[in-house]
């Protein structure tokens, strides 16, 4: 017979059984008779309706136990599963409180089936949405809610490689999330659905799912890409005083699987987003066991999925962990991890409180949280037992009179008063008294005159350095003041923007910018380009400096133009990167464009390319063929 060994031998110590503590169930997927599997069967097996054991993969006769709150096996229906784990918690939601439920588990094992199913085996998520709104009618029918709207809205989105994507409204990309002041996590500009009834859910759910990320692999033709979230919104609003307000939500999460790509043999873009996956679910594993081992910080922000679960795992919400396994020999690795991540999660306990608000009439709403609450309880005690001579009551403040009337004083004291003041604020230049001795104070008011006095005479010899330079550059502008006209072109000085430029080529370029009276003009070799004086005033004054054009031959220009036109049109990536302010990122915008729009007609249509604004259009224009020139 083989030997059992109970997981909890191996595993931490557990925590006592709590109401809020997060409750796990496990959902055996039917077996799947392989021509690979060489009759071997399947590797785990029921117990009852708690416990399962799974073969000990170091000694084939072993088997390790686990136990859970709810263990369902192949035979196991969709119902089952809904009302064993599932509808025991929706009630909190109609009293203002958090819930979650999320399906985890290795692709291929039936997270998706287990949360939407089929028209013909509804799965988790239509069959709480049913109920819902069965228990908000039934609610309304009660003489004791007469006087309570109740206002049901939904949100869906997936978190697809680390970015929040509104599935409602697929225009919001990459949605942040936030924390509010009562630390609660919120998706801000996500949209809202109202919806009145199931017909008007389906109505919105049905083309929002088809907007989620899927893709074929080897092991599942349908997989999900991406972790998908459906967060529905009750709002319980009383329509008398004291106008309370109770607000609950509901997460129906379904997360994508974690994959071996190996197996699934995913390449390229289904790689990246197998390496997003498996990554944000890592994150997920080390939050749990961070609550576990009770570490003063816990990783949510580590991830996208795990910030938006923070609720949800050692939050405020009754949460439900629906962890799907595979019964085949080759997913024996896979389930093993998921039955431990499970385990582990089984630990986890949450503090949820009802999130009530209370507007009286004419007030602003006034939020009741659980430490108001307790604040109020402790103040009614203390007053009880105030009342019943228990403990003495506090004695009253005595309000301090304000400061006597100045009229009320002698007239002596108030003209000591004014002296007094009148001393503080004028005596040692405006210093104030230090509680010093008379002769420590008297040493540092020397020490200040003394510095005051050398800061008077540095500034007056640097008003006569200034004077004497100011006359020196006087005379020697008076004689070294000679006409002009024409301007030797030194190397160094003109930059040219061509990254391959050599020193050669700087040493023809720059214009020395000099103090002339009349129109310049410089005249490079090859009769290139020139440069020539904008300013029609021919004096120059501080005011008014020298502008510089550029002009250029118009045939070379003409030359270069076809020449950037051409290498655009018939260059490769690798040519397309020789040209100045163009990158590996623009070179493949230019292909791609290329390639859908065929050539360029004219240089200017490197505008249409996207990410290439006019700006950076100007800049390549004139750094390229400048860069041509110096060739």
């Amino acid at each position: 017979m083989a030997l059992r060994v109970s997981a909890s031998e191996v595993n931490l110590h557990s925590r006592k059984p709590q109401s809020a503590r997060v409750r796990v169930a496990v959902r055996l997927r039917p077996y799947a008779k392989q021509d690979d599997e060489k009759q071997q069967g399947p590797c785990v097996r029921g117990i009852d309706a708690q416990s399962l054991e799974i073969i000990n993969w170091r000694n084939q006769t072993e088997t390790v136990c686990y136990q859970f709150d709810k263990f369902y096996g192949e035979k196991a229906s969709q119902l089952d599963v809904y009302k064993g784990s599932v509808l025991p918690i929706l009630g909190h939601i109609l009293n203002g409180q958090n819930a979650s439920v999320f399906a985890y588990g290795p692709t291929g094992a039936g997270k998706t089936h287990t949360m939407l199913g089929s028209p013909e085996q509804p799965g988790v998520i239509p069959r709480a949405l049913r109920d819902i709104f069965q228990m908000t009618r039934e609610l309304r029918s009660q003489a004791e809610h007469e006087n309570w709207d109740f206002t049901i809205t939904m949100s869906y989105l997936e978190i697809y490689q680390e970015k929040v994507l509104d599935l409602l409204e697929p225009k919001q990309q990459d949605l942040p999330i936030r924390e509010d002041m009562n630390k609660n996590i919120f998706i801000p500009n996500l949209t809202q659905k109202v919806i009145a009834s199931f017909a008007e859910f389906e109505k919105q759910f049905i083309p929002a799912s088809q907007n989620r990320t899927v893709a074929s692999t080897k092991l599942n033709s349908r997989s999900s890409r991406s972790h998908s979230v459906l967060l529905l919104k009750v709002v319980k609003k009383e329509r008398v005083s004291p106008f309370r307000q109770l607000t609950g939500k509901l997460y129906l999460i379904d997360l994508a699987g974690s994959e071996d790509n190996r197996r699934t043999g995913n390449q390229g873009i289904r790689l990246k987003e197998s390496g997003a996956i498996n990554s944000s679910l890592f994150v997920l594993s080390k939050v749990v066991d961070a609550l576990n081992q009770g570490l003063p910080r816990i990783p949510y922000r580590d991830s996208k999925l795990t910030r938006l679960l923070q609720d949800s795992l050692g939050g405020t919400a009754h949460s439900v962990v629906v962890t799907n396994i595979s019964p085949e020999h080759k997913y024996y690795f896979d389930t093993l991890s998921a039955l431990n991540f499970a385990a582990k999660s089984k630990q986890v306990v949450n503090k949820p409180f009802t999130q009530e608000t209370i507007q009286s009439m004419g007030k602003v709403p006034m939020k009741r949280t659980h430490e108001r609450q307790d604040s109020e309880d402790c103040e009614q005690a203390k007053k009880s037992r105030i009342e019943e001579g228990e403990e003495t009551p506090p004695k009253p403040k005595v309000a301090r009179s304000p400061l006597p009337n100045i009229e009320n004083l002698d007239p002596g004291v108030v003209q000591r008063l004014l002296r007094l003041d009148s001393l503080m604020r004028n005596d040692a230049n405006g210093m104030p008294q230090l509680d010093t001795p008379k002769r420590e104070r008297l040493a540092l008011l020397k020490v200040v005159e003394e510095s005051q006095n050398e800061i008077m005479q540095l500034k007056e010899r640097q008003k006569e350095l200034e004077e004497r330079v100011r006359v020196q550059n006087t005379s020697q502008t008076s004689s070294d003041e000679t006409p002009n006209t024409s301007l030797e072109i030194k190397a160094s000085r003109l930059p040219l923007p061509h990254r391959s430029c050599t020193a050669n080529v700087r040493k023809q370029a720059v214009v020395l910018p000099m103090k002339t009276r009349s129109p310049l003009t410089a005249v490079m070799e090859g009769n290139f380009f020139t440069m020539q004086n904008k300013c029609k005033d021919t004096s120059v004054t501080e005011e008014n400096k020298e502008e510089w054009e550029l002009k250029i031959n118009d045939d070379l220009l003409k030359q270069h133009r076809s020449n950037i036109l051409s290498l655009l049109n018939t260059g490769s990536l690798k040519e397309l990167k020789t040209l100045q302010k163009i990158g590996d990122k623009k070179a493949q915008l230019i292909l791609g464009w290329r390639e859908v729009n065929g050539p360029f007609m004219q240089i200017e249509d490197l505008q249409k390319v996207d990410g290439i604004s006019a700006k950076q259009m100007a800049s390549f224009l004139k750094a390229n063929i400048l860069g041509s020139i110096g060739r």
